[in-house]
């Protein structure tokens, strides 16, 4: 499977079946990741980390604390698509790692950045 990003009237497609996206929270300042998968039934996160707690990112029910990071697997089916909007609030955008290295997405607030499955037809980029 291949992930596709479009931003800015543009796509890139990756050649990951699987990818971590991270952030900061923009109110509490504390750093979360999620591990998600690519199939061809959407984007499916397999599992969440959260550096602390505080409004509105409480862990929840069943998470476990491992090195500092709060840890659970959402659930929540397979996504078409992953929409992620860019505040400007944190200074930073989101961190997007596959296997073959990592890439900044939304770093100044602005129009949305799409993640999604790419159709068969596409080519690696």
């Amino acid at each position: 499977m291949s992930l596709c990003i479009l931003a800015a009237g543009k796509t890139v497609t990756l050649a990951a079946a699987a990818f971590t996206l991270s952030w900061t929270h923009s109110v509490e300042r504390t750093r979360w990741q999620e591990d998600w998968k690519v199939s061809p039934a959407g984007l499916q996160v397999v599992e969440a980390r959260v550096k602390g707690s505080g409004a509105g990112m409480e862990p929840p029910e069943g998470s476990t604390l491992r090195s500092g990071w709060w840890t659970y697997v959402p659930r929540i089916a397979a996504q078409p698509r992953l929409v992620l909007a860019a505040s400007g609030a944190t200074r930073e955008g989101w961190t997007l790692c596959t296997a073959a290295g990592c890439r900044e997405l939304g770093e100044v607030a602005g129009e949305p950045t799409v993640l999604e499955p790419c159709a068969s037809s596409s080519q690696s980029r």
